[in-house]
């Protein structure tokens, strides 16, 4: 009976490893190929969670960049993918429901790639699309309700960025686009602002489609910067700039300013400027190829005119000539074959190095740089460059210019850069020109480029000694040069972030101005010029725009630039600073014709704004 029993078992053990044995032949063998290709097809996907992003406030905590939870009509590029139109019909219904053509939608939820350009979607394809914010709620409602319509379509309440303050400081507080589309202060800081991103793991199949979730960790919300900009005083500025530039006619301009003895920056005002919500729900090519994206304070790039002659004076000094000395200011000084004429040719008489940076005394600076010029001095570069120009002032902002010294080096090199275009034009013209004396003006100068161009000659020294020939600053530059002067020669790098803090309040680390070097120039150079400046809105080239200013509750120096561009009417400049409070303002109107007559006037608009007298006016 154990014998049966025993054979009855080895049977069936005997059965069942056949049919193991069996089975596994045939996952393996034939139909092997199968469940390699139905592993294959189940991929993990990760997907970033975006935190919510840190506010930016001004220097009273007041906010300058927010969020605000919105109704945001979101698309899935992949549920589109899916859709044997690739979408076009949704996409399609949903602009007509938005009020928008399908091109304006299409253009937001293409996904970025190096063939593709912008505009275009940076983040994850994984990741909800915004097409459209604060839509009303009975839009919101159809696209709920009719999802057989609006098929990887949602509406969801989002936080998106708010600016308060509109295009005030627009270029510097800058923009959030997408997962990597950053500028301004958003771009800098954009480790403190992001927070840390969440993460959700999701199962796709082979087809792209999400199966289930995996995981998923929150967001953790980014810190708060808080800046030096004072959006009051911001707002004065950007009210000043708008006034100058429509009553003068000029093309676009910027104002700055700047804690003299910090190096912080309280106001950069720009125009052109731009609303910052029109990246809320994306920009189309159209929209981001009209887009003023040029920070004008920090990028705008102009000759600075007699501004520059502080610079000029210091040089002077430096190569041996006396404050203190009397010079001759005539209506012009010949150099070479070249006679250079005062503004209006005026013959002023003589002077001291006070009287020719108070009335801006043109020839005394020709005759100076000439004669450094024959002695083959470079002190007029060496001090400019030591005033900081020529070089970014290393401020916290992307993308900042450089500025130009010219020198002999860099005239040579542009030279040689230049010369087979100078040839051909020198024989062939400038026929397409309407204006046929700017063509026969630029004819000559190829024609003497051709010849043998490239020398640095004493016009040259001439035009650069009072901020002309090819002598380029942007309006920080400037305004970092006489916060330098007024504070007694301590070059800062600007900064704009004060500090970072926490979501709970506890601070993070203080954002300080680092020194960028010293003037050039002795405390006994730099106090007789701010004496030359201080007299320049009393009695000097500023006097009629400074007419009837309280000078006993502010004592505002400053001077006055006026740029000559051929072919464009002059950009006006008026740089100042006062010891209480001590702020350096600075305002460049780009074709806003004199200084005194432009950019002086809104200079004066912004400190009797600071100080809250404009509308006593």
């Amino acid at each position: 009976m154990s014998r049966a029993r025993l054979f009855v078992l080895r049977l069936v053990v005997t059965a069942m490893l056949a049919t193991l044995v069996g089975r596994l032949w045939f996952l393996q063998v034939v139909s092997g190929d199968e469940y390699v290709r139905a592993a294959a097809d189940v991929r993990i996907r990760t997907v970033a969670l975006p935190p919510t992003r840190g506010q930016i406030l001004d220097v009273a905590g007041r906010p300058l960049v927010t969020n605000r939870t919105r109704p945001v009509v979101t698309v899935d590029a992949i549920a589109l993918a899916h859709q044997p139109d690739g979408g076009r019909e949704v996409l399609t219904r949903l602009g007509k429901l938005l009020g928008r053509p399908y091109g304006q939608i299409a253009e937001k939820v293409r996904l970025c790639a190096p063939q593709v350009r912008q505009p275009c979607w940076q983040g994850s394809p994984y990741e909800p699309i915004p097409v459209a914010e604060g839509v009303t709620v009975p839009v919101a409602l159809q696209i709920g309700e009719r999802q057989q319509d609006f098929p990887g379509v949602r509406t969801d309440l989002r936080p998106v960025r708010v600016h308060p303050g509109g295009a005030a400081a627009a270029h510097t507080l800058g923009y959030v686009q997408g997962a990597k589309g950053r500028d301004g202060l958003e771009g800098v800081y954009d480790r403190e602002l992001a927070g840390r991103a969440g993460r959700r793991d999701v199962a796709v199949d082979n087809t792209g489609q999400v199966t289930r979730i995996i995981r998923q960790d929150p967001p953790v919300p980014g810190n708060t910067l808080v800046t030096s900009i004072d959006s009051r005083i911001q707002a004065i500025a950007e009210q000043a700039l708008g006034r100058a530039l429509t009553s003068s006619g000029g093309s676009s301009g910027a104002a700055v300013v700047l804690e003299s003895e910090t190096g912080r920056v309280v106001a950069l005002a720009g125009r052109p400027a731009y609303d910052p919500a029109v990246w809320t729900d994306g920009v189309t090519a159209r929209e981001y190829k009209a887009l003023p994206l040029l920070s004008q304070a920090v990028q705008g790039e102009w000759a600075p005119g007699s501004t520059w002659k502080v610079a000029s004076a210091a040089a002077a000094v430096t190569a041996g000539y006396g404050l203190g000395a009397t010079y001759d200011c005539p209506s012009g000084y010949t150099v070479g074959n070249r006679v250079f004429r005062n503004f209006g040719s005026a013959d002023l008489g003589l002077m001291t190095m006070h009287g020719a940076l108070v009335q801006s005394c043109d020839t005394i600076f020709y005759r100076l740089a000439d004669q450094l010029w024959q002695r083959g001095s470079d002190a007029l570069q060496k001090t400019a460059r030591g005033f900081g120009f020529g070089r970014p002032t290393g401020v916290d902002l992307p993308g900042e210019a450089a500025g130009a010294v010219p020198d002999p080096a860099s005239k040579k090199a542009l030279w040689r850069a230049t010369r087979a275009e100078s040839c051909r034009r020198a024989g062939k013209g400038y026929p397409e020109m309407a204006d046929r004396g700017r063509a026969a003006y630029l004819t000559a100068i190829a024609r003497e480029n051709c010849r043998g161009g490239g020398v640095w000659r004493g016009g040259d020294a001439a035009n650069f000694s009072i901020g002309q020939g090819g002598v380029l600053v942007t309006p920080l530059q400037l305004a970092r040069a006489y916060a330098a002067i007024a504070n007694g020669g301590t070059l800062h790098s600007p900064r704009v972030g004060l500090r970072v803090v926490r979501p709970d309040g506890s601070a993070v680390r203080t954002i300080t101005p680092p020194v960028a070097g010293r003037l050039p120039a002795s405390a006994e150079t730099l106090r007789f010029i701010r004496q030359a400046l201080t007299q320049v809105p009393r009695s000097g080239t500023a006097e009629g725009a400074f007419k009837g200013f309280p000078f006993g509750k502010i004592a505002v120096a400053g001077k006055t630039g006026t740029a000559e561009s051929f072919g464009h009417r002059d950009t006006s400049w008026f740089a100042s600073f006062a010891p209480d409070p001590a702020y350096t303002v600075v305002v460049v109107l780009s074709e806003g014709g004199r200084g005194a007559e432009g950019a002086a006037p809104a200079a004066r608009d912004i400190w009797e704004g600071i100080l809250g007298l404009r509308e006593r006016r």
